[in-house]
């Protein structure tokens, strides 16, 4: 028999799972939550919200997410992103957009954008170092604030965490949303890009919440506790 979730966080053999796994149920402390690991389509249909980690190449992500199950699994997840709370993490947010130019990878186009290579050769901090790629460290994250959606304020997953608070980031690629209002975190690493995308019942990250100490744990309870 299939174990009942209400937070279902997606094995699809390619997510940071003993981390994110550990952040989200320390997060779901007191709320009554059962946060369930699992590769089963049916518990992720059942699950009430959904967290889709992702780690590595995104080709391999894509691939390992559309054949697991047979397809069962990618089914449940796009079901997921259609009808209940979803947050993406990492590479798990980068395959939420068109296309990836890491190994010229279609994605899940459920953001309309791309994910492009970091382009930064010769370019120095302002301290006069190099910018080092894959950007590995802690950053600045922006909220924006986009006039007519949620009364002009940061998006309410972000509620109690201050403007500008530290996530910590691992990657070679950034997203480019084509829809500004799609941007829910910025951040600059050599250029301004997006870091958080956000619309209708997803949320997703491209830092670690699970690896960013107190403001990544709020990040997930706040996404436990969110009500789109």
């Amino acid at each position: 028999m299939s174990q009942q979730a209400s937070v279902a966080v997606i094995d699809y053999g390619m997510g940071n799972l003993r981390s994110v796994s550990q952040a989200v149920q320390h997060a779901a402390e007191g709320l009554g939550l059962n946060v369930v690991v699992t590769n089963d389509p049916e518990v992720v249909h059942q699950a009430e919200r959904v967290v889709l980690p992702g780690q590595g190449a995104m080709r391999d992500c894509m691939r390992e997410l559309r054949e697991a199950h047979g397809g069962g699994l990618l089914g449940a997840v796009l079901d997921a992103a259609a009808h209940k709370p979803l947050m993406g993490v990492c590479v798990g947010m980068q395959m939420l957009l068109d296309h990836s130019e890491e190994q010229d990878t279609p994605g899940l186009g459920l953001f309309p954008g791309k994910v492009v290579k970091f382009r930064l050769d010769g370019l120095t901090q302002p301290d006069g170092s190099r910018y080092k790629v894959p950007q590995m460290g802690w950053n600045r994250v922006h909220q924006p604030e986009h006039p007519g959606v949620f009364g002009g304020k940061p998006h309410p997953v972000w509620a109690g965490i201050p403007q500008d608070s530290y996530f910590y980031f691992v990657h070679s690629y950034h997203a480019l949303v084509d829809n500004p209002q799609h941007s829910a975190g910025e951040t600059d690493y050599g250029v301004r890009f997006t870091c958080a995308v956000a619309r209708d019942n997803i949320f997703a990250t491209q830092f670690h919440p699970e690896k960013s100490a107190a403001h990544g744990l709020a990040l997930y309870r706040n996404f436990l506790l969110w009500r789109p």
